[in-house]
C-alpha cells in the first residue's frame, strides 16, 4: 500500500466532481427529469477523465506495481526525502 493513500490533487479532484454528479443526478432522480439524470451521467465521467489526465500529468499517486522489494524501499525512501 502508498503511504498517501490516494490523497492526492488528482484524487481528490476526480472525487469532488463525480460527487457534484451524483448530488444532481440525485436531484434530478427525484424530480423525475431523464435529461438531468444523463446530464448528471456525464458530470460522474468528466470527474473521472479529470483524475486521469491529473494523475497522468502527474498530481497522481505514482506507480510501483512491479517492483522488486529493493526498488520499492529505495522508492519509498525518495519520496520521503522529498517530502521533508
Amino acid at each position: 500500500m502508498a503511504n498517501s493513500h490516494g490523497h492526492t490533487p488528482a484524487a481528490w479532484t476526480g472525487v469532488i466532481i463525480a460527487f457534484v454528479g451524483f448530488c444532481v443526478g440525485s436531484v434530478f432522480m427525484v424530480l423525475a427529469e431523464p435529461i438531468g439524470v444523463a446530464a448528471s451521467v456525464v458530470i460522474i465521467l468528466i470527474g473521472a477523465v479529470v483524475g486521469g489526465l491529473m494523475r497522468a500529468a502527474g498530481l497522481g499517486q505514482p506507480k510501483t506495481n512491479g517492483l522488486t522489494e529493493a526498488q520499492l524501499q529505495a522508492h519509498r525512501q525518495t519520496h520521503a526525502e522529498a517530502r521533508s
